[in-house]
């Protein structure tokens, strides 16, 4: 091992730093008391941003943290966090944030100190609102700041759990938000088509379902229903389930609504349709004509515009765009996953694409 990895526990600016350390440790155990969570995860910013800066030093190598790890637990016994591995978060947790910031904001040549200024104080301080181990799987999970700061804020804003919030990165919720294709703008107001379109996503990722061989739309429904909590999951927050098949009277005929939901914080009704085809510009004149007869016999006074969503097995965007350019009423329309990318060792046990594309090609079509 170099010397760079070993130090003497017994050098001078060590014990001091260590001694000081220690002090600083039983302050945060008092102040924990009120604030256990954002106070200790302070502590352990500040002690990732010292470690960066003290192994600056050749004399401060890698090494210094297993000694570092084994003095505070000596000191510490009652607490855990202190263990090689946490202790090496902590500085990944430093390391994560001042290494991404904008060219533009960092000095050359330099580690930037992320409690200062340039970084932002309400950023640090954003970052210290929700559990430790939500921001470990944060930066061990995600490529740049930018996601990170959306997974630490939609923690913040939806209460996620640590598994949730695993499973909203492995699905690639910040890469898929916000980007169906849709006529918002033209047929909503500012302040709601910004706030519909952000609510969307593409694809829809419905990985939970294990459909039937020859499956249709109606299997397709009926598993969304009975994965309910997942499906609602995957929508987003807000939306709140209504019913499938809702039976819809217009003239003399009876129409059904694949999927209805409110929304509580659009203050709308959105109609879901599922295709298990290819998007059609018809599939667009349909659900347009759906949201007509729920904004006409549903729609009560102080609800919002009702919005559509067509989820579909693809889409052209030219024929999308061309689709919904002369239409008045709000559509999104996205493709949706029901599977993600396997390992190629298990590819082998599965249909090929000529036989997927003759199953999901099998949906009727029985609004009657």
């Amino acid at each position: 091992m170099s010397s760079r990895n070993k130090l003497d526990p017994h050098v001078g600016d060590y014990k001091e730093w260590l001694k000081a350390l220690k002090a600083k440790v039983r302050r945060v155990q008092l102040k924990a008391a009120v604030s256990v969570n954002q106070e200790l995860l302070r502590f352990y910013w500040e002690l990732g941003a010292e470690i960066v800066e003290r192994q600056k030093s050749a004399a401060w190598g890698s090494g210094f943290i297993k000694q570092l790890s084994k003095d505070l637990r000596a000191e510490f016994p009652e607490m855990k966090g202190f263990s090689f591995s946490n202790i090496k978060y902590m500085r990944q947790w430093f390391l994560f944030y001042s290494e991404r910031l904008p060219k533009s904001q960092q000095p050359a040549g330099q580690i930037v100190n992320c409690s200062a200024p340039q970084w932002g104080q309400q950023a640090v301080a954003k970052i210290t609102q929700i559990p430790w181990w939500h921001n470990v799987v944060i930066i061990t999970k995600c490529q740049s700041r930018e996601e990170a700061l959306f997974y630490v804020q939609s923690t913040i804003e939806y209460g996620w759990s640590r598994s949730v919030l695993t499973h909203q990165i492995e699905s690639g919720l910040w890469q898929r938000e916000g980007k169906t294709l849709n006529n918002f703008t033209e047929a909503l107001s500012p302040p709601q088509s910004d706030l519909a379109a952000q609510t969307l996503k593409d694809p829809y990722v419905f990985d939970f379902l294990t459909l039937t061989k020859d499956h249709n739309e109606r299997e397709l429904e009926a598993g969304l229903v009975e994965h309910l909590t997942h499906f609602l999951l995957e929508l987003g927050a807000g939306f709140a389930y209504i019913g499938r098949r809702v039976p819809l009277q217009v003239g003399d005929r009876d129409f059904f609504l694949d999927l209805l939901f409110y929304h509580t914080r659009l203050h709308c009704y959105v109609v879901i349709e599922l295709k298990t085809v290819d998007f059609e510009p018809e599939h667009a004149g349909k659900l347009n004509f759906y949201i007509k007869a729920v904004d006409e016999q549903l729609r009560s006074k102080g609800d919002q515009a009702t919005i559509g969503i067509l989820l579909c097995k693809n889409r052209n965007k030219t024929v999308v765009e061309y689709a919904l350019s002369d239409i008045h009423k709000p559509i999104g329309v996205s493709e949706y996953q029901l599977t993600k990318a396997l390992p190629e060792k298990l590819k082998s046990s599965l249909p090929s694409i000529e036989e997927l594309e003759a199953e999901l090609g099998l949906g009727g079509d029985d609004d009657e």
